[in-house]
């Protein structure tokens, strides 16, 4: 038998060979796959970004998650919230519609749910026309039903201040309202990973997950004269006939706040919730969020 260099015979060495180049192979075979299971980080618009796993918690992206930034009508999210903790809460109760929540929304050139003066409105349909067409009428009448005082003022700021009470119950610390519906006084602001969380626990709420995943409604309310007619609303969130899976969550816009969204779907029992804020327009800060929401359900 014929002995190769330092007594390897060729056979021996052929097999060598291939192994070693078969090891190579599959070696890179496993470094790609690790690397395609790993997506790359998605580069956005807004100024700042946030998502995480709504279950577990766990962070899945971030881009300035904790700089303070307005909040535009995401606001309303809170608002809704702090509604939805009232003792004895019933849904059912009706509110009149009163003329200084329209002309608050004149005055402000602000969105609005067209709610009508005199009309009776049950709280329930006014958390409608707050999160669908993003109504700052129905945020008014909301404030000034649950705020407590001798005054509309005066129920407000306490409305207001419960809203504040909440971000502190939930360990926030760089969130303050100033408003009830996100048209501020200066001091109206939030980040990112701070709405996501407060996004996160209002969803914990039968009524606001059904709310804010319903894309349009019809309501029936009484009119002042005892009659009725029919209100009807459709989110101004376009992600939840675009986005698979999509459950919410509330859009928000303003000169100071630009385009805002905070968003949740769920896919494959996995539900994903993040915030986005100061977006460049409608349509980024949507191409914004379904960025971070696909790379976010990959990881």
């Amino acid at each position: 038998m014929k002995i190769g260099i330092k007594g390897i015979s060729r056979a021996s060495a052929t097999v060598t060979v291939a192994l070693t180049a078969g090891a190579v192979l599959a070696g890179s075979v496993f470094a790609a796959t690790a690397q395609a299971a790993t997506p790359p980080t998605p580069t956005i618009a807004a100024k700042g970004g946030f998502v995480m796993n709504n279950g577990t918690a766990k962070t899945l992206f971030t881009k300035a998650a904790d700089t303070r930034r307005s909040t535009g009508s995401t606001t309303k999210i809170m608002t809704a919230k702090v509604v939805l903790a009232q003792k004895n809460l019933n849904l059912d109760s009706k509110v009149t519609i009163q003329k200084a929540y329209s002309d608050y929304i004149v005055s402000k050139g602000a969105s609005s749910a067209h709610l009508i003066v005199g009309d009776k409105v049950t709280v329930r349909q006014l958390l409608y026309g707050l999160m669908l067409p993003s109504g700052c009428d129905a945020a008014y009448a909301l404030a000034d039903k649950f705020g407590t005082g001798t005054t509309r003022a005066a129920r407000v700021k306490s409305f207001i201040g419960k809203m504040n009470a909440s971000a502190k119950s939930l360990g926030l610390k760089n969130t303050h309202f100033d408003s009830f519906d996100g048209i501020g006084n200066g001091s109206n602001y939030s980040t990112p990973r701070d709405l996501t969380k407060i996004a996160s626990s209002a969803m914990k709420n039968s009524t606001f997950r059904t709310v804010v995943k319903t894309k349009s409604t019809k309501q029936k309310v009484t009119t002042k004269s005892g009659g009725y007619r029919y209100m009807s609303w459709s989110n101004t969130n376009t992600m939840l006939s675009s986005y698979s899976g999509a459950i919410g969550v509330k859009t928000g816009s303003g000169p100071s706040a630009k385009y805002c969204l905070v968003f949740a779907a769920t896919r494959n029992g996995k539900t994903v919730i993040g915030t986005v804020l100061a977006s460049t327009s409608a349509t980024t800060r949507t191409a914004d969020m379904k960025k971070i929401m696909d790379y976010s359900f990959k990881k």
